[in-house]
């Protein structure tokens, strides 16, 4: 068999690593190569965000460094019972590509994921190497965030945390019953284990930068997840208990979800098609709602529907008013911000001018209505010096009237 070349290696890994979503480059520390010293940024120009249409990240080079896989999960594209093209990239491939690839202005940073070749360890040491050759050999001062494996060395995973930005553990499925079923090879326990002992070098390295000026950053971005939805039973109550579960216990920077994908070959066991795109996007909604809002685990299951999940027509914060109206409405001018935040329709910086302008007159229906995007969504859960919903807040049909109108697209329009 002749060997491959680096693009052929390109085609078949970078197509691999589509299916992980924790890729977002937020919240690292800056560096830059203002001065001539050295090579990327992770600021201004440097991390340029592009989104596709599914919300996913692609501002990164983000590529497998091979999809051989000594694992044999189901889910998995990549498995190793797979019959897909094989590739493995050397360390200083993935570095070539890196550089020639931001140099083009092509890509700010780096993903870079892997099957298990030979065992763990070996896998985990040569993606630490790509990312130790770009910091030490070549000062490559743009984002980096390397996706580490559970089963390996704990040292071996602290030293990607210090040349990486951000580094991730996929706990892969949210039910530990779904994770035996689906990827036999892996351990649970084991996957929160090394979480754990990631979050310890995150809390000793930003003590250590406390007391030492020049003490070495240990992943400045914090360390990410991502789950699977909708390749096992689990329903979205089961997924957000345990999103707010590895918050608290890992103090994650991002819990990430990934509409299970039907793949080639597919096991028995799995769905025979995806579950909607619109159930991951509900899921995001929910998380920023714990996130930014100050809703608790139990509103947003509050929210789900006799299933155990979120309604796919309505957003949760708009299913969590109409179940709750007592709540409302709300009084704009005398409201407190976590009563605001509850509004649909009201995002947090809306709730900041409210709360900023009522201190210097009272508020009208027409001065809320600037601050929205859809002010027909905000009517029927507040009040106003001008404007009392009386009945509109208990109507049966409030539903109906605030779900966004589907339209069926024709085939052959101008």
């Amino acid at each position: 068999m002749a060997a491959q070349t680096v693009l052929q290696k390109l085609e078949i890994l970078a197509d691999a690593a589509k299916y992980d979503a924790s890729c977002a480059s937020s919240g690292t520390a800056k560096k830059n190569s203002l001065g001539g010293r050295g090579i990327g940024s992770t600021e201004g120009m440097g991390i340029c965000h592009a989104y596709a249409p599914d919300g996913r990240c692609i501002s990164l080079l983000k590529i497998l460094l091979t999809n051989h896989c000594v694992f044999d999960c189901h889910y998995c594209v990549n498995r190793k019972s797979s019959n897909v093209a094989r590739a493995r990239f050397t360390p200083q491939e993935v570095v070539d590509l890196t550089l020639a690839f931001y140099r083009r202005n092509y890509i700010e940073g780096l993903f870079l994921s892997s099957g298990i070749v030979k065992n763990s360890n070996h896998t985990m040491e040569q993606i630490v190497e790509v990312a130790r050759i770009l910091r030490e050999e070549h000062d490559f001062r743009g984002y980096i965030h390397l996706k580490t494996i559970p089963e390996a060395d704990p040292e071996i995973v602290h030293q990607a945390g210090l040349y990486a930005d951000r580094v991730s553990i996929n706990v892969e499925l949210p039910t530990d019953s779904g994770l035996t079923r689906l990827a036999p090879d892996k351990d649970a326990r084991q996957i929160e284990g090394a979480m754990g002992k990631v979050k310890s070098d995150l809390v000793e390295a930003k003590d250590a930068r406390k007391r030492f000026k020049h003490a070495p950053r240990f992943a400045p971005a914090g360390q990410s997840t991502q789950m699977i939805v909708g390749a096992d039973a689990a329903t979205d109550a089961d997924i957000v208990g345990k999103a707010s579960r590895l918050y608290d216990n890992f103090r994650l920077r991002r819990v990430y979800y990934s509409a299970f994908s039907p793949i080639p070959d597919a096991s028995a066991v799995l769905p025979l098609k995806r579950p909607p795109l619109i159930r991951e996007h509900r899921l995001y909604q929910s998380d920023w709602l714990m996130r930014f809002y100050g809703y608790k685990p139990t509103d947003v299951m509050q929210a789900t529907e006799a299933d155990g999940n979120l309604p796919l027509d309505i957003d949760p914060k708009l299913a969590w008013a109409l179940k709750f109206r007592e709540a409302f409405p709300v009084d704009v001018n005398r409201a407190s911000k976590e009563q605001l935040l509850r509004v649909p329709g009201l995002g947090v910086k809306a709730v900041g001018k409210i709360l900023a302008s009522r201190r210097h007159r009272a508020l009208r229906l027409d001065d809320v209505a600037l601050l929205t995007q859809s002010i027909t969504k905000v009517r029927p859960f507040i009040v106003t010096v001008d404007w009392r919903p009386i009945t509109l807040t208990d109507r049966a049909d409030l539903r109906s009237l605030l779900a966004p109108r589907t339209e069926q697209l024709e085939l052959f329009a101008a």
